[in-house]
């Protein structure tokens, strides 16, 4: 068990309720527009009192706005929102929607006279045409405005809804089954928190088709995933007969999260978090950041703690030491909201659900 899942069990009982997702971060709101329909959607993560953020991109055919804007040597230092959205570049229109509701609500970098520009970084994912849908039906703007009207703090809807509602893993190595939307969070304590949102997309596997069971199972906190059972042998036999007989499709995939914390971070930091919550994304699906994927992670800091608040200390500084312990959290947290949205999703036009293939 890592040094944050560790923290996080001995942490106090006595902290406000969580719900295992990253609107246990103070300040963060997502809200889901999901067209079933189409097999694609969008999802917001809007941060009203602003963020700093960070951003790391390690797949190879990203999808993304904004980015660099946030940029450590640029001028910017906080975004009100993040996308995360269908229907790849397409869909990164999703985007106009939210800054259409945030300059309604007066947010954003102020420019005098009333006036503001919100700055809304997005990554879009490939679902176009999936299931046999038209492949020109994807994201617009109203898939924004209304996932910002519908964002809230407290649990989220997971598994096919938002960016996870056309989502599908394995598709690189024939061990296909449906993605979808996930959360989690970890508390390190002194009321810090952690928490993680990912669509899950993926051209790599979750799951080892060895053994049927999921590559980052072991980072598990309190029975989060409901006791999972071996799977059966019929369901191996099925997994090992499709990666023999399974033509890899190509650009079809990209696995896109925010990892958020409570506690105060620069922008240099904030970038050093998701640079390390890659390594979440890593454990969790095989291969990972491939030429195929457009892999990008954001994060956020809302500041309503102070880096001190972490008890952690260093020889090379109690700074660094405790920006290793949030990067670390991080990269956990992230791999266990992976496992959510896959155990959440539900099988749908054909992809099946890792419930149905594997726990029936």
């Amino acid at each position: 068990m890592s040094k944050a899942n560790q923290k996080a069990r001995k942490s106090g009982s006595n902290a406000q309720k969580r719900y295992n997702a990253i609107t246990d971060v103070a300040g963060i709101e997502v809200g889901h527009y999901t067209d079933i329909d189409n097999l694609t959607g969008t999802t917001v993560i809007l941060i009203r009192g602003g963020a700093i953020a960070g951003v790391d991109v390690r797949g190879s055919a990203p999808g993304t706005r904004e980015t660099d804007a946030i940029n450590p040597i640029n001028l910017v230092e906080k975004v009100h929102a993040v996308v995360l959205t269908g229907g790849s570049a397409y869909g990164l229109a999703a985007a106009d929607g939210v800054m259409s509701y945030l300059e309604a609500h007066g947010i954003g970098f102020p420019l005098g006279d009333g006036n503001v520009v919100p700055i809304v970084p997005a990554a879009a994912l490939y679902d176009l045409a999936r299931g046999g849908t038209p492949f020109s039906e994807r994201p617009t703007a109203a898939f924004g405005l209304t996932a910002c009207e519908r964002a809230k703090a407290g649990p989220i809807a997971q598994g096919n809804v938002g960016a996870g509602t056309g989502a599908l893993t394995g598709i690189l190595t024939g061990n296909e089954l449906k993605g979808g939307l996930g959360t989690a969070s970890t508390d390190l304590g002194n009321g810090v928190i952690v928490g993680a949102l990912v669509a899950v997309n993926s051209g790599g596997s979750t799951v080892n088709p060895e053994t049927g069971e999921f590559y980052a199972a072991f980072l598990e906190t309190n029975n989060e995933f409901g006791g999972l059972k071996a799977a059966s042998k019929a369901s191996l036999r099925a997994d090992k007969d499709n990666t023999t007989t399974h033509e890899p499709q190509t650009i079809t995939n990209t696995t896109i999260a925010v990892v958020a914390t409570n506690v105060e971070l620069t922008k240099t930091q904030a970038t050093k978090v998701a640079q390390m919550a890659h390594d979440g994304m890593a454990r969790a699906i095989l291969p990972a950041h491939t030429m195929f994927d457009g892999d990008t992670i954001f994060a956020l800091s809302t500041g309503k703690r102070a880096i001190a608040d972490l008890e952690e200390e260093g020889m090379w500084g109690d700074t660094a030491a405790r920006i290793n312990m949030i990067g670390a959290a991080a990269a956990d947290t992230l791999a266990r909201a992976i496992i959510h949205g896959m155990l959440a999703a539900t099988s749908i036009a054909g992809m099946q659900s890792y419930a149905d293939r594997y726990i029936h």
